[in-house]
């Protein structure tokens, strides 16, 4: 680990972040989403730290086996279902939950030679237009699935888009009270968002994210500053360089920042090859030896630029939290135009990670 940048895990973090789910969602079971590798955390290093919640949600068949060869017994609910037919036989084997989007999917759980039936999640198009059944034929197909002996428990599922905002769920619950009357079945409709701002919506099963790592479903910290949940991830580096600009000159490829007067900048052992946006602004938000100040110029493949102005006692080998408990991965997502799922997700593997 000579380079000086480390990703390290806080596991209490993310305990507490599932606590701060049950909280808000006290009468429902909890569907814990790892997908993308754990959002970019490390699904190995993370889950057991999450052995509290009451099953596992994911997208990669892979990551399922990982689990259930770990140990875990709980659902493990499969997000997006199988994308092959002969998926099934390690469906059927692991004991996984799977989801149903597609009349091909039906068809091929219907003709599939199963040990035991398999629980189902029966997915509604609740008007986000990615995956699911159009509410008016979500009946029929709810129909066909009770007749299929391969077919275990039935709930039915959907997704919002529009969560984060206060009226973005009411459109979407009229299309699946629309698709759900009449039929009695368990419901898992509450992502993160959902979760914490709609508990119209928690119903059987929530299943919350990005929550979980300690980032903002909206993208703005403001929004879950006073929830209680906690970063997980906090990635940290070093000064390895020191530069004295005079005015009028440049920083990194590009020239893209230029210095209206003397200025001392520092050189940070992170780049975009570590997962940090190359897109991040002058002034995206870092910590320097404990001080608040912001890059300038562009970001390189292994490096990026800090301006010292507000903290002159830094030096080599001075601390940089690029993201944490102090700056929020949501605020250098926004600086840089996106949001804090990319930034966590875009850990580069060469990056050294830790647990605490």
């Amino acid at each position: 680990m000579s380079r000086p940048i480390v990703a390290s895990l806080d596991l209490q973090a993310l305990r507490q972040n599932l606590q701060v789910v049950r909280r808000a969602a006290p009468h429902s079971r909890v569907w814990s989403v790892v997908k993308a590798n754990a959002y970019g955390h490390g699904l190995d290093r993370v889950w057991s730290a999450l052995g509290a919640t009451d099953g596992f949600a994911m997208l990669n068949l892979e990551e399922a086996i990982l689990l259930r060869e770990r140990g875990w017994k709980g659902p493990i609910l499969l997000l997006e279902g199988f994308f092959h037919a002969d998926e099934l036989a390690l469906f059927d084997k692991y004991r996984l939950t799977t989801s149903l989007h597609s009349n091909w999917q039906v068809k091929a759980l219907a003709n599939a030679r199963l040990n035991a039936p398999l629980d189902v999640y029966l997915k509604i198009n609740s008007g986000m237009n990615r995956l699911g059944f159009a509410p008016e034929r979500v009946h029929s197909v709810w129909q066909q699935l009770r007749a299929i002996k391969n077919v275990g428990q039935l709930t039915l599922m959907a997704h919002f888009a529009d969560a984060d905002k206060p009226e973005g769920i009411a459109e979407p619950m009229r299309r699946i009270e629309q698709a759900a009357e009449g039929i009695d079945a368990p419901r898992s409709l509450a992502n993160s968002a959902a979760t914490l701002w709609h508990p119209q919506a928690h119903f059987d099963w929530v299943r919350p994210g990005i929550v979980l790592y300690g980032a903002s479903p909206s993208g703005q910290w403001r929004d879950v500053a006073t929830s209680g949940l906690q970063p997980v991830m906090s990635l940290k580096s070093e000064i390895i360089g020191i530069q004295n600009l005079k005015a009028g000159e440049t920083v990194g490829y590009g020239s893209r920042y230029r210095a209206g007067e003397e200025q001392r900048i520092g050189i940070v052992a992170c780049g975009y090859a570590d997962g940090y946006p190359r897109h991040a602004p002058d002034g995206a938000p870092v910590l320097v030896d404990g001080v608040r100040t912001g890059i300038v110029g562009t970001v390189s493949m292994d490096m990026l630029a800090v301006d010292l102005t507000p903290c002159p006692q830094a030096g080599i080998g001075s601390p940089v939290e690029l993201w944490g408990n102090t700056i929020k991965v949501d605020d250098v997502a926004s600086a840089a135009g996106t949001v804090g799922y990319e930034l966590l997700t875009a850990l580069a593997p060469r990056v050294p990670v830790v647990t605490v």
